[in-house]
């Protein structure tokens, strides 16, 4: 097989190439073509979970696609033109909303195989919500739909209020949300102007709340829940119970699973793939031991077959596994595996 960047090789030297594809591609790197190429083959042997932190305003998937982007330019790679089939495996492990900011827990590799996890694990919000007003998103960024008076509520009010939201609950989802209907999100449904109806009420489980600032019509909670939570129809719900209504103003997700902001979460000046291999290692460590886990989270060797031109044309090698940095050969063959 022949990789995307296509062959290199040094004249009068004839690549050997593997006699099965489950062998791996052979690539031959030059001095001055080696730092790329040994780039190329660290990033596509990265695989585990790490966290960056997601900034407001883009998508989840926009903050996903940049991540990819960046790395693949970095490696000197392209992604393949068919839809089916990747340059580099990445994914998320559960939506934030493009108005939210926090952690966003990505898996690369073979570690997008346990993303399933993070969508159903524990998680931790800081929100800033809003009594007397509704919105169609039931946050800031939507149309206000309702205004309701909201001077008759005091502090204690609320923390009596938040008691009967702890605990398992039932908890209808937003309409404006990445749930769908056909295969198609709840959310375009809508905006195409289709007539969608709420989901039903599902069982959540929000394991601690509390208010930590009153200062109406503005309140700010902190929220530990499971898997399948909304914090904007927490807000809208809270809202209700205390004779009014209420919407999200700002949502900070700052932890998912074993991954805080503060200590884990990846600044977008940090997505390089040295960094990224660094926090795989980090990552790796606090998750639950399984195998694939810490596979190639390092990702500091390769196989390779060391060239010695004769100077005729011909050249001898041995095949090695070695950490190597970009100026210990002068001219290698790699085998990429897997």
């Amino acid at each position: 097989p022949v990789a995307t960047w296509g062959w290199r090789h040094a004249p009068g030297i004839t690549p050997r190439i593997p006699a099965s594809p489950a062998h791996g591609w052979r690539i031959l790197v030059t001095s001055r073509n080696m730092a790329a190429d040994l780039a190329a083959s660290r990033l596509l042997s990265l695989s585990g979970l790490f966290p960056v932190y997601k900034a407001k305003g883009p998508t989840s998937a926009q903050v996903l696609a940049e991540l990819k982007g960046k790395l693949l330019r970095e490696a000197g790679l392209k992604e393949f033109a068919k839809k089916r089939k990747q340059t580099l495996k990445i994914g998320h492990g559960g939506t934030l909303d493009s108005t939210a900011s926090g952690v966003l827990v990505v898996g690369i590799g073979d570690g997008t195989k346990l993303l399933n996890k993070m969508l159903t694990g524990s998680k931790k919000y800081r929100t800033i919500g809003e009594l007397g007003k509704s919105t169609d998103t039931l946050d800031a960024s939507g149309t206000v739909t309702e205004e309701k008076p909201y001077d008759h509520v005091t502090r204690e009010d609320m923390e009596k209020t938040l008691q009967s939201f702890t605990g398992e609950i039932l908890q209808v989802p937003p309409l404006f949300s990445a749930l769908k209907r056909d295969g198609k999100r709840l959310s375009c449904l809508i905006r195409e102007g289709v007539q969608v109806e709420a989901k039903p009420a599902r069982p959540v489980t929000v394991h601690k709340l509390s208010l930590t600032d009153f200062q109406p019509p503005f309140f700010t909670l902190d929220i530990e829940c499971g898997g399948g939570f909304y914090v904007r129809s927490l807000v809208s719900d809270i809202g209700k119970a205390l004779s009014s209504c209420a919407s999200v103003k700002d949502l900070i997700r700052t932890k998912q699973g074993p991954f805080t902001l503060k200590e884990h979460a990846l600044r977008e000046d940090q997505w390089d793939i040295t960094t990224i291999a660094t926090s795989l290692q980090d990552c790796a460590d606090l998750l639950p031991a399984e195998p694939g886990n810490k596979r190639h989270a390092d990702a500091n060797y390769c196989d390779f077959i060391v060239l010695g031109d004769t100077g005729h044309g011909r050249s001898q090698g041995k095949s090695r596994r070695s950490s190597i940095a970009p100026a210990d050969s002068t001219a290698l063959y790699k085998l990429l595996i897997h």
